[in-house]
């Protein structure tokens, strides 16, 4: 029995060393996502992200437990950790805040790094992601690094954006700077046991205002792009999800249920005003064009001998030729 099958079969052993080839980009792993691709679709994948310090790992730790004592949802999670620039290594270490959740069978955690990419996510996230809803995961929760502003990927990715806030984080419009509150499905105001929760609160829900109908326009990676009208902009003008804003504790568990609820009802939302499908569309649109540009730029770094390279790195460094020039040179097939 190869790898497939045995996850296939519920096979947890298979599924770590699956998920570690996909992770790694091996061919087993690509072999494994193509013979997976089939039994995909049918998983939650919630987003969970926001500025660092706000709770996030917590608030996830305590959903899983709501959702496996009070249902019989198996959850996936994956926990993005930020990779360091200059080691190069990552902590990981978001298991050891979701150790009430060892041993139980219908939950599966696995961390990863971010390895150097920019958005929350690491590249194999969505593949990951894949893997998981191939397995028969009902939800997948994915928690984003937490670097706050600029965390947008996880909009293409999720189904449901969770946006944590916390009060005492500093400036009150931090949550909406290039454009992190307009992802957000649901808005969470997480330790709201703590000093400020009114001035949090008021702050978000006049962000909101302004928000709430903008069109999911935003800079990400030096160009502006547009995300496919969602649960709050219908692209045929009917009635749209407005973004709740919950209040919990997550040490405690106070408001957990609340905000499952309120992520099963965007759920159900999603099916009823086919948004579901309009997002899975965007989500597999984003993956393919990025999967086309890797393919491309490898193929085209293969085919250039390095002498080349080097020396079109030269001429630009000297100040002799811009990049622009030098790659409209490159993809003509001159050398110069």
């Amino acid at each position: 029995m190869n790898l497939v099958e045995a996850l296939l079969a519920g096979d947890r052993l298979a599924l770590s060393r699956l998920l570690t080839q996909v992770e790694n980009g091996t061919t087993e792993g690509r072999t494994a996502l193509n013979e997976l691709f089939q039994y995909t679709g049918k998983a939650h994948l919630v987003g969970v992200t926001g500025a660092p310090g706000v709770g996030k790992s917590s608030l996830v730790n305590q959903l899983a437990l709501h959702y496996r004592k009070l249902t019989t949802k198996t959850i996936a999670i994956i926990a993005v950790d930020p990779t360091s620039p200059f080691t190069g290594g990552a902590v990981l270490g978001d298991r050891v805040r979701m150790r009430s959740l060892a041993g139980d069978p219908g939950v599966f955690i696995r961390s990863m790094a971010s390895r150097g990419t920019l958005g929350g996510l690491a590249h194999a996230t969505s593949a990951m992601v894949q893997v998981f809803d191939a397995a028969g995961f009902d939800i997948v929760l994915i928690e984003t690094v937490g670097a706050g502003q600029a965390e947008v990927d996880i909009a293409r990715l999720a189904h449901t954006t969770l946006v944590v806030d916390a009060p005492g984080m500093g400036d009150d419009i931090q949550a909406i700077k290039a454009g992190i509150l307009e992802i957000a499905d649901i808005l969470v105001i997480n330790k709201a046991d703590h000093p400020g929760l009114e001035n949090t609160e008021r702050a978000l829900r006049g962000m909101l205002e302004m928000a709430h109908s903008v069109k999911r326009i935003f800079q990400h990676h030096g160009s502006f792009e547009m995300i496919e009208p969602t649960s709050r902009e219908q692209s045929n003008g009917s009635q749209h999800w407005i973004p709740p804003i919950l209040k919990t504790i997550a040490n405690d568990g106070t408001g957990i249920p609340e905000l499952a609820e309120s992520i099963d009802r965007h759920a159900t939302y999603l099916e009823s005003s086919g948004d579901w499908s309009l997002n899975d569309r965007s989500r597999l649109e984003t993956e393919l064009d990025a999967l086309i540009q890797d393919t491309l730029n490898h193929r085209f770094r293969s085919n250039l001998p390095d002498k080349v390279y080097e020396r079109v790195l030269d001429q630009i460094l000297e100040r002799k030729l811009s990049p622009w020039e030098a790659v409209e040179s490159l993809m003509n097939g001159s050398q110069p």
